[in-house]
């Protein structure tokens, strides 16, 4: 039987833990990676208090995984939410070498960009990710929105990263999705007054000192704007291309086009373009209204001879789901389905 991380998890059920239950059950483990035989996960306890308590924990682990054919090696590190080293974000940006780099273990960089806030690109992303997860792809969700990051409200995700080292920090997970987001490591409510060079460095740490894994594909939830974030992202980061959100209307498609021309100045291929809010269906009688007009992003895509990757309605299920953070990808029903054709022509395309 080939080793699969379902494999890996259920041996770990099998570790007993001082004070009752195991590590699966009691949702200890952090970023659990694969790689040629070789498995690497954080044990993540509430304080150092229990880690103390857990200091054999880890050997107990390793010694259940080296046990199933397919191990290699196992590195394993326990770590405390509070009292770890953390780092400090929003420095400004280091040195590295010329032109747009990988990101180590990330086979595909999807940037999502709107142009303007308000057309649901953050919706859009979450559930897109989750739609991705659910497909069976290994997926990151970079919330790269630092003045207003939303994802981990929208995610239902706001445990903070450990950095059990003081250099890199270990992504949370939420609904099958591996997230980073400054939201994740600021106060609520609390302003990021930020100016151009911090913000370049906060997103090289978040993309360069994060232990994000074996990823297939991922998203970049990009704030509003043509500005230093998508800039910075573009010249320093290997993307595979960039997807627009835009809703019908001619003053978000205004706004849209600049940050197409943006991308096309950047050399960051354009993938497709995702016309949001296309429509409401009431759900008492049935009735289809195009509140903010309909078919402008798929004219523009036409006219500029790009893919119309979706249509998807303005609806307050989706708007709900996010509220509570379960992503409305995560169930059944039209929005799910809306969501997972979208990333089924992702996976298609070879782009994620």
């Amino acid at each position: 039987m080939a080793l699969t991380k379902d494999l890996i998890l259920e041996a770990l059920r099998q570790v007993a833990l001082p004070d009752g239950g195991d590590l699966i059950t009691r949702d200890l483990v952090r970023a659990l990676a694969l790689v040629e035989g070789e498995v690497r996960f954080v044990i993540e306890v509430a304080d150092a208090a229990m880690a103390e308590r857990f200091a054999a924990v880890p050997a107990a682990a390793e010694a259940v995984l080296a046990a199933l054919p397919g191990v290699q090696k196992v590195n394993v590190v326990l770590t405390a939410a509070r009292g770890a080293p953390t780092l400090k974000v929003g420095r400004h940006p280091t040195a590295q070498p010329a032109g747009p780099q990988p990101v180590a273990g990330i086979k595909s960089i999807i940037a999502i960009g709107s142009g303007k806030g308000g057309v649901g690109k953050s919706t859009v992303t979450a559930n897109l990710a989750v739609a991705l997860a659910r497909a069976g792809r290994r997926v990151g969700l970079l919330d790269a929105d630092i003045y207003g990051p939303s994802q981990p409200l929208m995610m239902g995700e706001h445990r903070k990263p450990a950095s059990p080292d003081g250099k890199t920090m270990i992504p949370v997970q939420a609904h099958g999705v591996t997230m980073m987001s400054l939201g994740l490591l600021v106060a609520p409510g609390k302003a990021v007054a930020w100016r151009g060079p911090m913000l370049m460095g906060a997103l090289q740490q978040m993309l360069g000192q994060v232990a994000w894994g074996e990823l297939d594909v991922l998203l970049v939830d990009l704030p509003p704007g043509t500005g230093d974030v998508q800039m910075t992202l573009s010249q320093r980061t290997r993307l595979t291309g960039a997807i627009v959100v835009s809703t019908p209307q001619d003053v978000a498609l205004i706004d849209a086009r600049k940050a197409i021309d943006m991308f096309n100045t950047l050399h960051t291929p354009v993938l497709g373009l995702i016309e949001n809010m296309s429509h409401f269906t009431c759900p008492n009688c049935g009735h289809e209204s195009h509140i903010f007009g309909h078919g402008g992003v798929a004219a523009e895509a036409q006219n500029l001879g790009l893919p119309l990757l979706a249509q998807l309605p303005i609806d307050l299920e989706t708007r709900l789901a996010g509220d509570a953070g379960r992503p409305v990808a995560l169930g059944d029903g039209v929005m799910a389905d809306a969501f997972a054709q979208l990333a089924a022509g992702l996976v298609r395309g070879g782009m994620a």
